[in-house]
């Protein structure tokens, strides 16, 4: 009894004990989950006022976990400085994670490159892998002894498809403009440039057109300056049907089409010009010209002929003399002040003078192949040997053939007339200038479109007023010199015939040229000239004997030779490249003597931008577009073996 008494006793205090430790604990855990809530409540809020929704806040007894996941580092780190700033960050568990970075995208390239008599700019960003250096020293080798001035930058990015091909034709056309703006883009060459005259205009434009990789943007931008026409002249005729313009020049476009328009209306057709150019006389040139053409078309016909300010106006034989005075009177008064008049309404010719004698006459034929004959009559020896000197000037001492006779009773101002009809036919391939006391006629063809205007200019200007002159000039695109510039493709195979004719050849085991191939280099010089803004890899390649690594060292060496060669003999060879590839591209059977000295050879490979992005050769191992110039080794070569290399 004892025992249960005692237990009876105990029991209350151990449960009141019991009851007393789980308040205690309860206590302690709605006191932690308090303490958790605020820490939790004041983080999210601290969080939330600066801009960093996106982190989760979970607490767990005195630390806090942060999760989440932040666009950047920099944000990351503000987030946890900002939870710091709640509690102590001892207490902070940092789970948050950041977005991985994007790839950098490659920067927009493009060079600018400005080229005058004071040196060579360039400017831009370009790829690492171009090698800035390589592209200095190319633009080096184009401005000479002129300064260039490297404000290039490069990044480390692999070139944009099409930014090799746009760099190369960009660094071409830069080379032949003196004065010029180019720029650059992987898809885009923009060219700004000055010409020396209209007709260098047109052939740069036609050149950079011509030569433009196929899917390269070009936008052109040539200017030409307004010539200086001296005299200033126009000459109009109106003979019938035949109605045209020997020489056409006006100061303004509105003086142009005013003067097209009065030649339309007496029945010109077709697609004329008038060049614009500096020179006039009088500012009121226009309004002289048109009021000429209005006297030509009433007058029923005839020529006339401005030179600066002396107007001539010549009648058609046959015209009634009151409406040939009409229409002189109507020009007079429509003459600007400045501009003077000669009129003549011709009178039927004259066969023989009194005493039967035949009326003077002198003639100048040229042929095709630039033989000249003078033939007719000279007032003396003094005045022969002027003409015959003048002639050697104009045409080559060797190529003039003279058969004149003295003639003492030659007019007045023959001497004269003589030498501007020569002057006139320097302008023609083939022709004829006759020369008579009255006319002078100037016929033939020539490669020089300005060549009818330019000639009624120096007859206008060398004549007495009141001179009459006749001209048939044919224009013919195959004798003009900037019509006639090689393709590309004619280009190569141009070098292809020349290298047919006798083969580059060399001393065996040796980059060193043979003498007998050397008319081959020379010809090959000749045809470069034409062709400097065609892309040509010169390739060199041997047979299969003796070593992988020295075949190729010596095509390279081979090819070297001849881009070399070429440069001796002072032709521009920056659109050439010389690349050996060894024994890698056979064209003949390694397994014979001859199919080995075929091997041996040098090629002119016409770059073309697919060419240049794939292989160089074909699956069975023959080059792509390769031109040959011959064989590279003479007969009996022997590269062999190691030793003979």
């Amino acid at each position: 009894m004892s025992v249960t008494r005692k237990l009876s006793q105990i029991l209350p205090h151990f449960v009141a004990i019991l009851i007393a430790g789980a308040g205690c604990i309860g206590v302690a855990m709605w006191a932690r989950t308090f303490v958790e809530s605020i820490a939790v409540r004041d983080i999210r809020l601290t969080l939330g006022q600066a801009g960093h929704d996106w982190v989760d806040v979970a607490a767990d007894g005195l630390t806090v976990r942060l999760t989440g996941t932040a666009d950047t580092e920099a944000i990351r780190f503000a987030a946890l400085s900002a939870a710091g700033t709640v509690v102590d960050a001892s207490r902070l568990i940092d789970d948050m994670t950041v977005k991985a970075a994007e790839a950098i995208q490659a920067p927009d390239f493009t060079i600018e490159v400005l080229k005058n008599d004071d040196g060579i700019s360039l400017i831009g960003l370009v790829p690492l892998e171009s090698d800035p250096e390589t592209i200095l020293q190319r633009v080096r080798g184009i401005s000479g002894d002129a300064r260039v001035t490297d404000l290039l930058e490069s990044a480390d990015f692999a070139p944009p498809t099409g930014w090799d091909r746009a760099l190369s034709f960009g660094l071409s056309a830069l080379e032949s403009l003196p004065r010029s703006k180019v720029s650059i883009t992987a898809q885009r060459v923009s060219i700004t440039a000055v010409a020396k005259n209209p007709d260098d205009k047109r052939q740069i434009e036609r050149r950079l057109n011509r030569d433009a990789p196929p899917g390269l943007a070009l936008a052109l931008n040539i200017t030409a300056p307004r010539p200086v026409i001296a005299p200033f002249t126009l000459r109009f005729l109106m003979d019938g049907e035949n109605v045209r313009f020997d020489a056409c020049s006006a100061d303004t476009e509105a003086a142009r089409d005013a003067i097209l328009a009065a030649a339309i209306d007496a029945g010109l057709t077709g697609d004329v010009g008038c060049e614009l150019g500096l020179g006039t006389p009088s500012t009121r040139w226009g309004e002289a010209a048109v009021a000429g053409i209005r006297a030509v078309q009433a007058a029923g016909g005839g020529t006339l002929t401005i030179s600066n300010a002396d107007v001539t106006l010549v009648g058609i034989e046959g015209t009634p003399q009151r409406t040939f005075d009409r229409a002189v009177g109507e020009l007079e008064g429509a003459l600007p002040p400045v501009f003077s008049l000669a009129a003549l309404l011709p009178k039927p010719e004259v066969t023989e003078s009194a005493d039967g004698a035949q009326p003077a006459e002198f003639t100048a034929t040229r042929s095709p192949e630039g033989q000249v004959q003078l033939r007719g009559r000279l007032g003396d020896e003094t005045t022969r040997a002027a003409v015959e000197s003048y002639a050697a000037a104009a045409f080559g001492v060797a190529n003039v053939y003279p058969a004149t006779r003295i003639d003492e009773n030659v007019p007045k101002g023959w001497t004269a007339r003589v030498l501007a009809a020569l002057e006139a036919l320097s302008y023609l391939s083939s022709g004829s200038a006759v020369v008579t006391e009255t006319d002078i006629s100037v016929s033939g063809q020539t490669g020089i479109k300005s060549a009818r205007s330019d000639i009624a200019r120096i007859l206008s200007a060398k004549l007495e007023t009141g001179a009459t002159f006749d001209l048939d000039i044919t224009y013919s695109e195959a004798l003009d010199p900037l019509a006639a510039l090689p393709t590309p493709e004619e280009c190569v195979e141009l070098i292809n015939v020349a290298g047919n004719k006798r083969k580059i050849t060399f001393a065996p085991s040796s980059s060193d040229i043979e003498q007998d191939a050397i008319p081959t280099i020379d010809a090959i010089a000749d045809i470069l000239r034409d062709c400097q803004a065609v892309q040509i890899e010169i390739s060199g390649h041997t047979d299969s004997q003796g070593r992988e690594v020295m075949n190729e060292q010596l095509s390279q060496a081979r090819a070297d030779a001849v881009l070399n060669a070429i440069m001796a003999r002072r032709v521009l060879t920056s659109n050439l490249t010389a690349k050996g590839y060894g024994e890698s591209q056979p064209i003949a059977d390694n397994g014979t003597e001859e199919g080995r000295e075929a091997n041996r050879r040098i090629e002119f490979r016409l770059v073309t931008p697919e060419a240049a992005d794939e292989d160089t050769a074909d699956a069975d191992g023959s080059p792509t577009e390769n031109v040959e110039a011959g064989d590279a080794a003479a007969e009996g070569e022997t590269e062999d073996t190691e030793e003979s290399q």
